[in-house]
């Protein structure tokens, strides 16, 4: 029988056959058996799941109940950023240099972009905008030029070097725009070899380029990796601009506004150098300050006041928490913290004069131009004598801050200028001064016994002290048996090599510094320090050895003296200020932004204290400040312009060769101070290459004009 089973043992014959009956009786105990432990184990099984499920339950509940209830709040609530409103920057008398404007921005949600179809929503909105001629943030430092080829963009080392670093593509620092694009683009856009996908041909050159931007920006904003990130793709744009991005929306996947305050300029090229630039914070400056609060979609201050004093200009964001039902409507709004608006920067500039300065800068650079193809530029630095206020610092070529950054087109031009219109030629730009540094020169050797007052010297058109080494300038005269005061009026450079040589070097340097020169003033914004010529200078520059022909060159104002327009009106301030020098500034006070409650009010710090005339004698001062008077008299360099000028002027006028050594090449200089007797300002001016002192001569007259309120009738003299 199949059931059959049949025992059998070795060594005993076969037994019984037992029938079927038997046989499931046999296994009836073999099936009790095996469910014993299979009823046991399912038991085990039971206890142990139950024993999770407590365990958790005491988990959730008991040791990690808060956590998890945050959790699950974080489900429902989202916490957004609230906007505050920059700090304005006005001049002395509360007129608009950079103020704000209400006006949208178009800004990418992360959460609801269609990640597949980015790149052909960036050129869709990119076309908009452009067509209707508003402008979108062009961060990436590659630029298409002429040709259509790939080049780094100039003036951007910072941001190329960032661009190559290991941070982002890893590439050698000679790598070319090329190859960094080509990089960037396997990065932005769909490229499958295998199976010959790649989405950068349905596109032109150009359009690959603006994608690129777009994406670039947005992964250093974090957007490529959060999904709460907003990305801003432009920062102003008009009503009529958003309703068109509304009507597109559909096409738009992702694309929000947001009503925002914006820069507006009520004159976009009065002081933009000073004024400064904002711009998206790049990689390192988020590393620094993301501590403080700065998302990596911030815009902060890149030059002059708005970058000196960002953290004043800035505010404080709010922050606001939004809770969300099950279909995602928001049933509850509460602030958490309110937004704080950023202070309001009240400028020693008096706009006015600024406009003055900056019109007679430029007409007398385009007028030298005429004959001096090289005079491209120029500065010009207006104190006030008793507290070295700033009332104006004009820089030419200049450039306009509403287009600088926004528009594309314009900012290239700008940034590949040759003549570097961005360059404050004021507080960041140094030039060799010529004679104007004599008056330096007189007060040292005046203060040390050098020379006194009554001391003479003859010009005979030749300095022959060092004629046994062939070594034999001229004077632009001859000037006979003079003094310093009338050496200061005819400029005569044998007295001033003579006296400079007999004075040495370092005592000339140390009164130099005291002055004013070679030192930063301590203005606010970034300055460049200057070059006094000296020894430690020249050993520094080409290890040669300082000899005493060299000191009798550094006198007259030439070797390597370099000198900033500020720093040469902080020297003749200090003149006419009897010696004492005050810290130069350009802030006047900081209010809150309704501009009702002052927060602080500048006091300048006194750099040179000479009130009891122990750093220089009022004898000697008296001495160099007659000469200066003269200067501006008759018979004096600046006689054309000065000498029948209703306000007393005390001045130096200066030529200074530049390396190049060609006539065409001469700085222009100029320093001068009004009234004489009563000082109240100071000028110092310098055209690059404008050889003829009239030309700043004339931007001077055309300050103190306005300073003074001088009718042109009233003086019958002019620069000519």
């Amino acid at each position: 029988h199949p059931s059959t089973v049949r025992l059998t043992h070795p060594g005993r014959k076969r037994g019984p056959v037992f029938g079927k009956g038997a046989t499931a009786m046999f296994r009836r105990p073999k099936k009790l058996k095996s469910r014993t432990p299979r009823t046991v184990v399912c038991g085990i099984l039971a206890v142990a799941v139950a024993a999770v499920f407590v365990l958790r339950l005491v988990d959730w509940q008991l040791i990690n109940g808060a956590s998890y209830m945050k959790a699950a709040d974080e489900s429902t609530n989202t916490t957004i950023t609230m906007p505050t409103n920059r700090g304005e920057i006005v001049d002395v008398n509360g007129v608009g240099l950079a103020t704000n404007k209400t006006g949208y921005a178009l800004q990418f949600d992360r959460a609801y972009t269609d990640m597949d179809k980015l790149n052909a929503t960036i050129l869709r909105l990119t076309q908009i905008l452009e067509k209707r001629g508003e402008a979108w943030l062009d961060t990436l430092p590659i630029v298409l030029d002429k040709n259509g080829n790939y080049t780094f963009q100039p003036n951007s080392d910072k941001e190329i070097q960032y661009l190559k670093s290991k941070d982002f593509l890893n590439v050698n620092t000679y790598t070319d725009a090329a190859t960094c694009m080509q990089r960037l683009v396997s990065k932005y856009f769909e490229i499958d070899k295998k199976q010959n996908i790649d989405e950068s041909k349905q596109y032109s050159t150009e359009q690959i380029r603006k994608i690129v931007s777009v994406r670039y920006a947005m992964t250093l904003a974090g957007f490529d990796y959060s999904q709460n990130a907003v990305y801003t793709f432009a920062e102003d744009v008009s009503q009529d601009t958003v309703a068109i991005v509304s009507e597109n929306s559909a096409d738009l996947p992702g694309v929000t506004t947001r009503v925002t305050t914006t820069r507006q300029y009520q004159n976009a090229t009065l002081l933009p150098q000073l004024i400064g630039t904002i711009g998206a914070i790049d990689a390192d400056e988020y590393q620094q300050l993301k501590d403080q609060g700065y998302s990596q979609d911030d815009r902060l201050g890149k030059t002059g006041i708005e970058a000196a004093l960002e953290s004043t200009l800035r505010g404080k964001t709010g922050k606001k928490r939004l809770t969300f039902n099950s279909k995602g409507e928001v049933t509850d709004e509460q602030v958490e913290t309110a937004p704080v608006n950023g202070n309001t920067v009240f400028l020693t500039i008096d706009s006015k004069l600024q406009t003055v300065a900056e019109n007679a800068l430029a007409e007398q650079v385009k007028l030298a131009q005429a004959s001096y193809p090289k005079c491209q530029g120029g500065g010009v630095v207006v104190l006030r004598t008793s507290d070295f206020a700033v009332l104006a610092a004009a820089s030419y070529p200049t450039f306009d801050l509403s287009k600088f950054g926004t528009d594309t087109n314009y900012t290239n031009q700008i940034l590949q200028d040759k003549n570097s219109p961005m360059l404050d030629r004021t507080f960041g730009s140094a030039y060799t001064p010529g004679s104007i540094f004599k008056p330096s020169v007189a007060l040292a050797a005046l203060q040390e016994g050098a020379i006194t007052a009554n001391t003479t010297i003859t010009c005979s058109r030749v300095y022959t002290r060092f004629q046994q080494n062939g070594y034999t300038p001229r004077c632009t005269g001859t000037h006979g048996t003079i003094s310093v005061e009338t050496a200061l009026q005819k400029s005569c450079n044998v007295f001033f090599m003579e006296t400079g040589y007999r004075t040495t070097i370092a005592k000339m340097n140390a009164y130099a510094r005291q002055l004013g020169l070679g030192e930063k003033t301590g203005v606010e914004i970034n300055e460049v320090t200057g070059t006094l010529a000296g020894p430690a200078e020249k050993a520094s520059k080409d290890g040669g050895v300082w000899t005493p022909v060299d000191t009798v060159q550094a006198a007259i104002g030439q070797h390597d003296n370099l000198f900033t327009p500020a720093q040469l009106a902080t020297y003749v301030a200090t003149i006419a200020n009897d010696g004492t020098r005050k810290q130069v500034h350009l802030v006047d006070h900081i209010t809150d932004y309704s501009r009702k409650n002052v927060i602080s009010k500048t006091q300048p710090k006194t750099i040179v204290d000479n009130s009891d005339y122990s750093f220089l004698s009022k004898e000697n001062l008296r001495t160099v400040q007659a000469g200066m008077r003269l200067v501006a008299s008759t018979g004096g360099n600046a006689q054309a312009t000065f000498a029948n000028y209703p306000v007393a002027v005390a001045a130096k006028t200066g030529t200074a060769q530049t390396q190049e050594g060609e006539a065409a090449t001469e700085n222009t200089t100029f320093i001068a101070y009004a009234p004489y007797e009563k000082p109240e300002i100071a000028v110092a001016v310098v055209l690059e290459h404008g050889v003829k002192g009239a030309y700043s001569q004339t931007v001077a007259k055309a300050i103190f004009d306005s300073y003074f309120h001088v009718n042109q009738n009233d003086s019958s003299s002019s620069a000519g």
